[in-house]
């Protein structure tokens, strides 16, 4: 994450939900790094679920203090569309 994005924060949560296009739901934990957010479990599962390759743009929009809306496009700048029923369950989030 930014650098910067601690200051929208009085204690960072631990944990984060990340919400597709489709709105599917991901838990992720994240870690505190010298300074630096970073997420952590969850995340892996999340970028090989959503085919996230070398080359795409992510893009997260903050929606309440702990979710936010993750839009994943493709080294061409078109948007990825992923339904519910191709994630795996190991982090996926139950709303």
């Amino acid at each position: 994450m930014p650098l910067d994005f601690n200051k929208h924060f009085a204690v960072v949560p631990t944990e984060f939900k990340l919400k597709n296009n489709t709105d599917c739901s991901w838990r992720m934990t994240v870690k505190l790094m010298t300074g630096r957010v970073t997420l952590d479990q969850g995340w892996a599962t999340f970028a090989i679920v959503h085919h996230i390759n070398i080359g795409y743009m992510v893009t997260f929009k903050l929606l309440t203090p702990d979710t936010f809306k993750v839009i994943i496009f493709d080294d061409d700048g078109i948007e990825v569309v992923n339904k519910c029923g191709e994630r795996g369950e190991a982090f996926a989030a139950r709303d």
